[in-house]
C-alpha cells in the first residue's frame, strides 16, 4: 500500500451504492472535503435525500464512470456492482468495491479529523475490525484539542519562514514545544 492524502478539490469521486454501506461512505468522503466533485449514483431515496444535489437517480453509465478519477461502489449486490467495476477497470480509475479485495485498487483507512490534522489506519484491508479498534484507542490520545494545537504550530512555523529560520531548527523548536507540553503522553494506549 502507498499511504497518500489526496486534494479531493483537483478529483473527480464518485460514488454509487445503496443502503448502509453507501451513506457511510457518503458522510466519510464529505467528512474528507469533497464537495461539489462528488457524484453519488443510486437508486436509494435515503442515500438520494443525504447527498442531495449531487445525486444522479440511477447507477452509473460507462459514459459516467469514465472521467472519474476515483470510484467508490457500496451496498450493491454482485450482479450489480460487477459490471461497474469492469467499467471503472476498462476506463482505468481507481475503484474500491467495498469489501470486494479483488475490486479494490485502494481501501479507505480508519481515521481521526481534529482540524487539519489527520491520523489514518490501515491494515491493507485485511483486518478493516482491528484498524477500527486502533482508531477509537488514538481518539482518547489525540482529543479534539489537536485541532488548535495545529493551528498553534502553524502560526508559528510561519513566523520562522517569514524569519528564514532553516528547517531542522524549526523542527527543534516544535520538538521542544511538544516535549514540554506533554502533548504526545498517552497513558491509555500502554
Amino acid at each position: 500500500m502507498i499511504p497518500l492524502a489526496l486534494n479531493s478539490s483537483r478529483l473527480r469521486l464518485g460514488l454509487a451504492g445503496a443502503g448502509t454501506p453507501a451513506l457511510r461512505r457518503l458522510r466519510a468522503l464529505r467528512a474528507a472535503g469533497a464537495g461539489e466533485e462528488l457524484r453519488v449514483f443510486t437508486t436509494d431515496p435515503a442515500l438520494s435525500a443525504e447527498a442531495g444535489a449531487a445525486t444522479t437517480p440511477r447507477l452509473p453509465t460507462p459514459e459516467d464512470i469514465s472521467p472519474l478519477n476515483l470510484l467508490w461502489i457500496a451496498g450493491l449486490e454482485e450482479d450489480i456492482y460487477r459490471p461497474l467495476a469492469q467499467a471503472a477497470q476498462d476506463a482505468k480509475l481507481l475503484l474500491n468495491v467495498e469489501d470486494v479485495p479483488e475490486f479494490c485498487d485502494f481501501n479507505s483507512v480508519a481515521e481521526i479529523r481534529r482540524g487539519d490534522l489527520l491520523l489514518t489506519v490501515s491494515t491493507g484491508g485485511q483486518a478493516p475490525g482491528l484498524a477500527g479498534a486502533i482508531r477509537k484507542r488514538l481518539e482518547a490520545c489525540f482529543p479534539e484539542s489537536w485541532a488548535t494545537r495545529v493551528k498553534e504550530i502553524a502560526t508559528l512555523r510561519q513566523g520562522w519562514r517569514a524569519e528564514r529560520m532553516p528547517m531542522a531548527e524549526a523542527a527543534r523548536r516544535i520538538d521542544t514545544l511538544v516535549e514540554e507540553k506533554c502533548w504526545l503522553s498517552c497513558p491509555k494506549l500502554r
